[in-house]
């Protein structure tokens, strides 16, 4: 791991999971201008866990960018000739023309690794329209409606032939964040514990990440 990042801490309660960064400087325009490392929203155990499955993978989707953070890790484990697709329309900017989150992002994955990036502008549901690439490995990290997760999955999972899919704040941990109404909870619960999605199972879960292949379950 090179880069700098604030990961999320946890404590032994969920009220103390959270950055420590000041509050006047989680502004992303201080991450624009380099005066702190970018904000995570997960943890240094889940971000050694993305870095282990973008390892191998050639083409890895991103869904929900933020500043950048866990991107950071996939372009720099990823190998250099593969190619890091970035989904998100970043609409959430009140200064849009600024749009320092996405400055944000932009400078950190830019200088992080090798492999080619490719940024996608667009919610997930306008991005996968015209998308026809195989995927790797796929990490959902977007709207957390519980809807919006299970359409994110039925409409780019199939283009995820042998490779893993990703949920973030989706597991309940100690410490953590989630809640049992999380969007991305329910819907683990729902597919992948209480009943089955085949041939599609649970192969590993790091805090709130779990990770999906069509391998046995574990």
């Amino acid at each position: 791991m090179k880069s700098e990042i604030n990961f999320v801490k946890v404590s032994s309660t969920a009220s103390g999971a959270g950055s420590k960064i000041p509050r006047g400087m989680q502004h992303p325009i201080f991450a624009w201008m380099g005066m702190r490392a970018p904000l995570a929203q997960h943890t240094r155990a889940e971000h050694e866990a993305l870095m282990k499955y973008a390892k191998n993978a050639r083409t890895i989707v991103e869904i929900g960018v933020a500043e950048g953070a866990s991107a950071v890790g996939l372009h720099e484990a990823m190998p250099p000739e593969g190619t890091l697709y970035l989904v998100d329309p970043f609409h959430l900017s009140r200064l849009p023309v600024l749009n320092f989150e996405k400055r944000a992002a932009k400078r950190v994955v830019n200088a992080a690794g090798r492999a080619r990036t490719v940024w996608i502008e667009e919610f997930s549901q306008d991005a996968v329209k015209t998308w026809k690439d195989p995927i790797d490995f796929l990490l959902i990290d977007g709207d957390h409606q519980e809807k919006a997760v299970e359409r994110d999955w039925r409409e780019w999972s199939p283009f995820v032939g042998a490779g893993v899919v990703a949920f973030h704040d989706a597991r309940l941990f100690p410490g953590g964040w989630p809640s049992p109404d999380y969007g991305p909870v329910r819907f683990i619960d729902r597919i992948f514990r209480r009943s089955s999605e085949p041939p599609w199972n649970i192969i590993e879960e790091v805090d709130s990440l779990v990770f999906v292949s069509r391998g046995p379950r574990k």
